[in-house]
């Protein structure tokens, strides 16, 4: 599993939308994001790139998310907390990247980061 990267002074992109496909087209394995469908090399390459990037954009969240999420389960003011082990089992992590996960969701609650807020 990746380090997290803490982006400090970095602006959130927004990303392309990503549009759930109808099951019958993610049925088809060469079928993504009607990407196969689009002709024009510069067409494909601008809608690729946004891609990448709604992607990427989508997985710095959702680990921002998991973060936040390990941090809570960690608080040690709760009756039911999880040890890090605990942590790093039910997320497939080490337990020093469940440590680090738990201290960057520390930090995001805090406001920290620039990233996700809780009230």
């Amino acid at each position: 599993m990746a380090e997290p990267t803490p982006r400090r002074n970095e602006p959130r992109l927004r990303p392309a939308p990503l549009l759930f496909e109808p099951a019958e087209a993610a049925a088809d394995p060469e079928h993504f994001f009607d990407l196969e469908s689009i002709d024009d090399p510069r067409a494909l390459l601008v809608r690729a790139t946004e891609l990448t990037h709604a992607f990427r954009a989508a997985a710095d969240r959702a680990m921002e998310f998991q973060a936040m999420a390990a941090a809570q389960l960690a608080d040690p003011r709760r009756f039911d907390r999880l040890t890090a082990a605990d942590i790093a089992e039910r997320a497939e992590w080490t337990e020093d990247y469940a440590k680090k996960m738990v201290e960057f969701g520390r930090d995001l609650m805090r406001g920290g980061e620039g990233g996700v807020h809780t009230d």
